[in-house]
C-alpha cells in the first residue's frame, strides 16, 4: 500500500506503480490522503504520470500540522483494516508520510520509507520531524544517496537501510526525454528564447511572515531577467492576506504546471530559484543552476561546483539568479534511473 498526499509524492509514485505492475504477484493499493487537494496539484499529476485513480481517498484537506496529521490517522485504521496490506510504503517527508508510518506500526504492519535518510538538521522544519519519525519507525529504509546511508548509520539504523537510488531520477529523466521537443508553457510576456528564471516559494518560514515574504518577492521583482513564479494556491492566498502582489516588475506569477510541463520549463530556464527540496534536485538532474532560499539543503550533492547556491538572506540573488552553467560532470549521485525496480525487489525479498 502506497500512501501519498502531495505533489512530490505523486511524482515518486509513478515509477513505483510501473515497477509493481511488472512484478508477478505484487498487488499495489494506492491511498491518497488529500493533503494536496487542488486539482492542479493532485488530479492532473495522476493523469499526466499515468497513475491509476487511488483505491482510497481520505480527503483531509488543509489545516494545522496537528489537525491534518490527526485527520489522516483517524481514517487510516479503517483503510488498513479493509485492505490488510503486507507493507505500507511511505514517501518523502510530509504529514501524510508521518501519518502513514504511525498508523502502520500501531497495527503491526511492516513499514518501508522511500527517500529515507535525508536530513536538513533544522528542527524548525516540519519535514524534518516527519522524516525522522518515519525513519525510526520503519522496518525497511529505501535510501536515495550515500549521504542518506551515512546519516542513518550515525543514528544506528544502518541494518535496516538499502541504497537504491532516487525514484525522482527515474521519472525526471524519462519525462525529460518525452518532452524534449515540446514548447515550454510560459506566461504571456516571457520569451523562451531569452534568458529567464523559474521560481517556486512555499515553505512556511518564507511565506507566513509578511515581512519575509515581501522581501523575497521584492528581490524577485528586481531580478535582472524575467522570473516565472509557479504559485501554489497557498502562496496565492497568503499574498492576498498580506497584501503582496505576486506579479510586478520582473516577476510573472503563473499557476503550477503539470509535471511534464514543469520539467520542460526547467529545461528551458537559465536559472531556478526555490525553497523546494524536490525542485532543487530536479533542476540538478536537468542541468539548470539553482539558487535556494534556505539556510540548508537535504540534497547536499547539488552544492558541488555551484550547481546549487544557498542564499537565505537574498544577498546574492541578483548576481547569481542567472549564472554560467558549471562545466563539471554531474555524475550520478541520485542513481541510474532504476530505483523503483530496486524498491519493489527490496519489498518482495525482505526477510
Amino acid at each position: 500500500m502506497s500512501v501519498v498526499g502531495a505533489r512530490p509524492q505523486f511524482v515518486k509514485l509513478g515509477p513505483i506503480v510501473r515497477a509493481a505492475s511488472e512484478h508477478d504477484g505484487v498487488e499495489h493499493v494506492i491511498v491518497h490522503t488529500g493533503q494536496h487537494y487542488d486539482p492542479l496539484l493532485s488530479d492532473v499529476f495522476f493523469r499526466d504520470l499515468g497513475i491509476p485513480a487511488p483505491d482510497a481517498h481520505l480527503g483531509v484537506g488543509s489545516g494545522t500540522h496537528g489537525r491534518q496529521t490527526g485527520a489522516m490517522l483517524q481514517q487510516m485504521d479503517g483503510v488498513l483494516e479493509e485492505y490488510q496490506p503486507d507493507w505500507v510504503l511511505a514517501y518523502g517527508d510530509t504529514n501524510s508520510t508521518a501519518a502513514a508510518a504511525m498508523a502502520a506500526v500501531k497495527m503491526h504492519i511492516k513499514l518501508a520509507h522511500l527517500e529515507s535518510g535525508l536530513r536538513s538538521f533544522n528542527r524548525r522544519m516540519p519535514e524534518e520531524h516527519n522524516r525522522i519519525i518515519t525513519d525510526h519507525l520503519s522496518d525497511l529504509l529505501l535510501v536515495p544517496t550515500q549521504v542518506g546511508m551515512d546519516n542513518l548509520a550515525k543514528e544506528g539504523l544502518a541494518d535496516r537501510a538499502q541504497l537504491i537510488g532516487d525514484v525522482m531520477t527515474d521519472v525526471c529523466w524519462a519525462t525529460r526525454d518525452a518532452v524534449a521537443d515540446d514548447e515550454p508553457q510560459l506566461p504571456e510576456g516571457i520569451d523562451p528564447d531569452q534568458p529567464f528564471a523559474l521560481a517556486t516559494i512555499h515553505r512556511a518560514d518564507n511565506t507566513d511572515d509578511p515581512v519575509r515574504l515581501r522581501a523575497i518577492l521584492d528581490a524577485l521583482k528586481a531580478a535582472p531577467v524575467p522570473v516565472v513564479l509557479l504559485a501554489h494556491p497557498r502562496l496565492v492566498a497568503l499574498g492576498k492576506k498580506h497584501g503582496v502582489e505576486l506579479s510586478n516588475g520582473s516577476l510573472f506569477a503563473s499557476e503550477p504546471l503539470a509535471y511534464p510541463q514543469m520539467v520542460r520549463a526547467v529545461m528551458a530556464a537559465d536559472g531556478v530559484v526555490t525553497d523546494s527540496g524536490g525542485l532543487q534536485k530536479e533542476a540538478f538532474l536537468l542541468g539548470t543552476p539553482t539558487t535556494t532560499i534556505r539556510t540548508e539543503t537535504e540534497w547536499t550533492e547539488t552544492l558541488e561546483d555551484g550547481w546549487n547556491i544557498l542564499d537565505p538572506d537574498l544577498t546574492q540573488l541578483s548576481d547569481v539568479i542567472i549564472r554560467p552553467v558549471p562545466t563539471s560532470d554531474l555524475g550520478q549521485p541520485y542513481g541510474d534511473g532504476h530505483a523503483a525496480d530496486r524498491a519493489i525487489e527490496a519489498l518482495v525479498n525482505f526477510s
